[in-house]
């Protein structure tokens, strides 16, 4: 992660300003614990890190939106990965507020065909087709990794969809440092995971839209985004191309296909000059973030199942203990889906 640990005390040490408003950097310190206390990320040793966009007097959609542009510019960083936030008004309770309909800044479309195939990301099949009713118009020659359009959802006005500039979402292409026919599959992924579809909670106020990024492990996108049956599963595509016979499951061809798709998508992102962390290092940090927590005498919350990396879990230290179940605020919640 870059850059490394800052301090987080607020000086002079004043919550909120002369209206009764949270200060920014009280906001700014919300928003580091609750990516402390959130329970189902791995890459906590580096919260006091976190840059905040106080972007509370945006009023209207185009604001909110160039808003979260600022926030992909200022995070990809040429590759250089910064983890920010970007906060918007707060919400009553009895209202909506802003909401962001995107679960991420960036993702790829997915298209269903009359068969039931789907060409691209089979978890946005339903985002795909509800922002086409809107009105997107996808790019001619459909792909497999076209970028959805960012859905702004402000009171007061009508949900508007808005197409985020190619300058703002950074990519990488995916090849591999031994199979030369790996680049053939046209594989690619955006540099920065931006959470955008949860409310930041905290001192009696909720952020109903305060989008929120890092950086990648390698196995949230070889593993999950590439592997699973139910995103773009190529897990076969793989096996076939390396001449695995499937039809033998003590072959192991899913570990192996698995093996090199996390291989492929790490030396990618570093010949592009990307931060991204492999997944034994990122457990060796995370014990190092618990120890550090313990240390100063604080519980750590930890979704086990989460914590744990989808692939070769027991071979790094975070399979081997067990965390505090629930977490304090602040912090970063479900919300309803709101279309």
């Amino acid at each position: 992660m870059h850059p490394g640990p800052v301090s987080t005390a607020i000086d002079p040490p004043r919550l909120k300003d002369v209206e009764g408003a949270l200060t920014t950097g009280a906001l700014e310190r919300m928003a580091r614990l609750a990516w402390r206390n959130n329970a189902r990320c791995i890459g906590r040793l580096f919260w006091e890190s976190l840059h905040l966009f106080d972007a509370r007097t945006a009023d209207s959609p185009d604001e909110v939106f160039e808003a979260c542009v600022r926030h992909l510019e200022f995070a990809s960083n040429g590759g250089r990965i910064r983890p920010a936030v970007t906060v918007f008004a707060s919400a009553d309770p009895r209202e909506k507020g802003i909401r962001l309909w995107n679960t991420q800044l960036i993702r790829y479309a997915g298209y269903r065909a009359a068969d039931g195939s789907v060409l691209g990301d089979p978890d946005q099949v339903v985002f795909t087709a509800r922002v086409m009713e809107m009105g997107w118009q996808p790019p001619r020659d459909r792909s497999a990794f076209d970028v959805l359009p960012l859905v702004v959802d402000f009171p007061g006005h009508a949900p508007r969809w808005f197409e985020l500039p190619k300058h703002a979402v950074l990519e990488v292409p995916i090849s591999h440092p031994e199979f030369g026919w790996f680049a053939d599959l046209g594989l690619k992924w955006h540099a920065v995971p931006a959470v955008s579809d949860r409310a930041l909670v905290g001192a009696g106020l909720r952020f109903t839209a305060a989008p929120f990024s890092g950086h990648y492990m390698g196995t949230e996108i070889a593993s999950r985004n590439f592997g699973d049956e139910g995103r773009y599963n190529l897990l076969p595509v793989i096996a076939e191309r390396m001449g695995i016979d499937r039809a033998k499951r003590r072959m192991l061809w899913k570990d192996r296909a698995l093996v090199e798709i996390n291989t492929a998508v790490l030396h990618s992102f570093q010949k592009a000059g990307v931060v991204i962390v492999d997944h034994h290092t990122a457990s060796a940090q995370f014990m190092q973030h618990v120890a550090r927590e313990e240390k100063c005498g604080r519980k750590v919350p930890g979704d086990w199942p989460w914590l744990v990396p989808p692939m070769s879990g027991s071979a790094c230290p975070v399979f081997h203990r067990y965390y505090d179940a629930a977490g304090p605020e602040s912090a970063y919640i479900e919300q309803e889906r709101p279309w």
